[in-house]
C-alpha cells in the first residue's frame, strides 16, 4: 500500500509517499522501528485515507498551522491530516486537531517548556460548544477514560503531532522523568447539559454557539471524593487538596483546574455560590505557609514570584495562583461524589480556540 510518512526536518515540502507492506503487523514495526508511533498500534496513513481526511477542511495541504517547539518542525495540514489517521481519527475530527495544534503553538502555553521539561506534563483538550456533541465528545461518565473514540483519537492526534512534527521523542528532547499516561491521549468535553454555570468556552470569551478547544498543561489528575452536601465543607475539602508543597504551581504562581462534578457543583449552586465566589474562596482556602516547602523550593519561590509577592518569610501564605480568576473550573463527569483536581504545569497558561472548517 502506498503510505504517508514523516520528515525529522523542518521544511515545508509536501509529506513523503512510500510503498509500505500491506500487513498490518508489518507496518505497524515500521512505523515503531521509525519512532513514528506512540507505541500502540496505528492505522496505515493511506494515500486514500489522509484525502479524505484533508477534505474536511478548507485549507490547503501545505498550509502550515504553526511550527511545533522544541524541534520547530511544520505542522502542515497535511502532517496534522497524516498524524490525525495515525490516531484513528474519523475524517471530521481534522478541524479540532487543527485547532488544537494552533492552540498549544501560542506563546502564552510555553509548548517549548512542555514539552522539554522532566515534569510529566500532558496537554489536556476540553471540547466546548455544539461541535462537542456533533464529533460525540465524551463529557460524561469515564470523560477522563476508556471507551469514546473521539475522546481517545482527538487527543492521541495531537501527541502524534507533538511528537512527529515537534520532535518531541522520549529520551531525546522530551525528557520526562517519568511522563503518564494523559501523554498518550487527554481529551474530554465539558458536561454543558449539566453545568449550573455558563460553559468554559463562554467565560473565556466565546459565543455560546461557537465550538472551541481549550488547551491546558496538565501534570496529572487526583481524584476527590466526598460525600458532603454541604459547600462550605466542600470547597474545604478541595482548597486543602489543592495545597502540596513540591508543587509547581506555588513555585511559579500557577493556573490551577478543577473537574467539578455535576452533583458538587449543584451544591455549590444550591449555596448561591456563582463561579467567580467558588474561585474566591478556594483561592483564599488554599494558601499554603511557605514553611511547607523546601528550603531549596523555597528559593525557587523567591525567584519566581518575589515581585508578586514582596518579601516572602516562613510565615508567609502563599496563593497558588496570582489570582482567583486564574482558577478554572469545567463540569464534566457523570453522577457521583466525586471531583477532580487538575495541577497545571505552572509557567503555563491555558489557550482556547474556535474550531473552524
Amino acid at each position: 500500500m502506498s503510505v504517508a510518512g514523516h520528515h525529522r526536518g523542518t521544511g515545508e515540502e509536501r509529506a513523503a509517499r512510500f510503498e509500505a507492506p500491506d500487513d498490518i503487523e508489518a507496518i505497524n514495526r515500521l512505523y515503531h522501528e521509525r519512532r513514528w508511533s506512540d507505541g500502540l498500534p496505528v492505522v496505515p496513513p493511506t494515500v486514500e485515507r489522509v484525502e479524505r481526511m484533508l477534505a474536511q477542511t478548507r485549507r490547503p495541504p501545505a498550509d502550515i498551522v504553526a511550527r511545533v517547539a522544541p524541534g520547530f518542525g511544520a505542522a502542515t495540514v497535511e502532517r496534522i491530516a497524516i498524524n490525525a489517521v495515525l490516531a484513528g481519527c474519523d475524517p471530521g475530527y481534522l478541524p479540532a486537531v487543527i485547532a488544537a495544534v494552533e492552540a498549544v503553538t501560542v506563546p502564552e502555553f510555553n509548548l517549548q517548556g512542555i514539552q522539554a521539561t522532566t515534569n510529566p506534563v500532558a496537554v489536556w483538550v476540553v471540547v466546548n460548544g455544539p461541535a462537542a456533541r456533533r464529533l460525540g465528545v465524551n463529557g460524561t461518565f469515564n470523560c477522563l477514560g476508556q471507551g469514546t473514540q473521539a475522546n481517545a483519537a482527538i487527543g492521541r492526534a495531537l501527541r502524534l503531532v507533538l511528537q512527529n512534527c515537534g520532535g518531541a521523542l522520549p529520551g531525546e528532547m522530551d525528557r520526562a522523568t517519568h511522563g503518564q499516561p494523559g501523554k498518550y491521549t487527554f481529551c474530554c468535553a465539558e458536561n454543558e447539559d449539566a453545568s449550573p454555570w455558563e460553559p468554559l468556552h463562554v467565560e473565556r470569551g466565546y459565543r455560546r454557539e461557537a465550538g472551541t478547544v481549550t488547551v491546558v498543561g496538565a501534570e496529572g489528575t487526583m481524584n476527590m471524593n466526598t460525600h458532603t452536601k454541604n459547600a462550605n465543607e466542600l470547597l474545604r475539602a478541595i482548597a486543602e487538596t489543592m495545597q502540596h508543597p513540591p508543587s509547581n504551581e506555588y513555585t511559579h504562581g500557577g493556573e490551577p483546574w478543577l473537574v467539578l462534578s455535576p452533583e458538587h457543583a449543584e451544591i455549590l449552586k444550591a449555596a448561591g455560590l456563582g463561579k467567580a465566589e467558588v474561585k474566591r474562596r478556594l483561592w483564599e482556602g488554599s494558601r499554603m505557609p511557605a514553611r511547607r516547602m523546601t528550603d531549596k523550593d523555597l528559593l525557587r519561590v523567591h525567584d519566581s514570584r518575589g515581585k508578586e509577592l514582596g518579601q516572602i518569610g516562613p510565615d508567609t501564605m502563599l496563593p497558588v495562583s496570582p489570582r482567583p480568576e486564574d482558577i478554572w473550573i469545567v463540569v464534566a463527569g457523570g453522577p457521583g461524589t466525586h471531583s477532580v483536581y487538575v495541577p497545571c504545569f505552572g509557567n503555563s497558561r491555558a489557550v482556547t480556540r474556535e474550531i473552524a472548517d
